[in-house]
């Protein structure tokens, strides 16, 4: 039985030996069948030439190292699409994942499971981050049409049925969480302690971590574009009220001197409601225009797989 465990990796020069060494260590002691596939995402540093030298000395090792950056998402996509093993585990390659949960997710793919999934806790992150990651998902779960679980991510093991599943979708803008959710397919939750990276900086910013969010709601419902016939509907009674408010003082009170403020609420309220609505619908665009243009999500620059199709 073929165990396959892909790793994206994107300036690990730092952690990358001891993450190659922990993973080793872990998956020769529960089977021989097993490859590790390291996918270099456009690395800066000298994380492709340790995956150069991990691979001569370790007939285990399959590495893949893209032109430019293309980002997690198609990193993790190479690797799935690569992986052969009966069973292929995704994690990172900073050993946030610990190696020797691999072993009890094998467990339960044996007895059937098509997921699992690992959870961990937050012990140890910071305040506000934790604060602003559980309100994501519980905005997200809200506005989603699939079911998001805070300290749940990329870390789980899939069937080879559950994973043929997921690389039929082959959308452009992709949402990982998303479309693990989406598949279905039978799943177990396996729960672990939080680890802060053994090595290195994390790669994430606060303005790619907004992307990221951003793609989450917009990938997987219509929800936004709603929200813009009802706030305009809301406008409108809101608008309405305050005319026959205006058209009421005047048959009691008389033609006061024109108000400056209803000029300029009129103008900032259905204007700043026109803009909302315009972004939201802007975004949809945007993602439509991306995926009819059909370009590949990578570009490979060096491998030690045989030749494959690349897209």
């Amino acid at each position: 039985m073929l165990i396959s465990v892909v790793l994206p990796c994107y300036n690990e020069e730092k952690v990358l030996t001891l993450t190659y060494s922990e993973l080793s260590a872990q998956m020769k002691k529960i089977t021989d069948d097993y490859e590790m596939i390291f996918v270099d995402d456009g690395s800066r540093d000298n994380t492709r030439a340790l995956l150069k030298q991990f691979a001569e000395g370790d007939s285990h090792v399959r590495y893949i190292s893209f032109s430019r950056n293309f980002g997690k998402e198609s990193a993790m996509l190479a690797g799935l699409r690569y992986a052969s093993g009966d069973f292929t585990v995704i994690m990172d390659s900073d050993l946030q994942h610990p190696p020797e949960l691999i072993a009890q997710m094998l467990e339960y793919g044996r007895q059937g499971y098509d997921q699992v999934i690992a959870q961990r806790n937050r012990d140890g992150d910071k305040m506000l981050g934790s604060f602003f990651a559980r309100t994501y998902y519980r905005l997200v779960d809200r506005l989603t049409d699939v079911e998001l679980t805070d300290g749940i991510g990329d870390f789980r093991m899939l069937s080879r049925k559950a994973l043929n599943a997921l690389l039929t979708m082959n959308e452009y803008n992709r949402f990982s969480k998303g479309l693990f959710s989406w598949i279905g397919f039978k799943e177990k939750i396996i729960k672990y302690q939080n680890r802060s990276r053994a090595a290195g900086e994390s790669k994430w910013s606060f303005r790619s971590l907004v992307r990221y969010g951003m793609d989450g709601v917009l990938s997987f419902n219509n929800k936004p574009l709603r929200f813009c016939i009802f706030i305009g509907t809301f406008a409108i009674i809101i608008s309405l009220l305050y005319v026959m408010f205006l058209f009421f003082g005047i048959i009691f009170k008389g033609i006061d001197l024109p108000g400056y403020f209803t000029t300029i609420f009129t103008i900032c309220f259905f204007g700043g409601v026109q803009l909302i609505s315009l972004g939201i619908v802007g975004e949809y665009v945007g993602r439509i225009y991306y995926e009819v243009k059909g370009r590949p999500h990578y570009l490979i620059d060096e491998t030690n797989f045989k030749q494959k199709d690349s897209l």
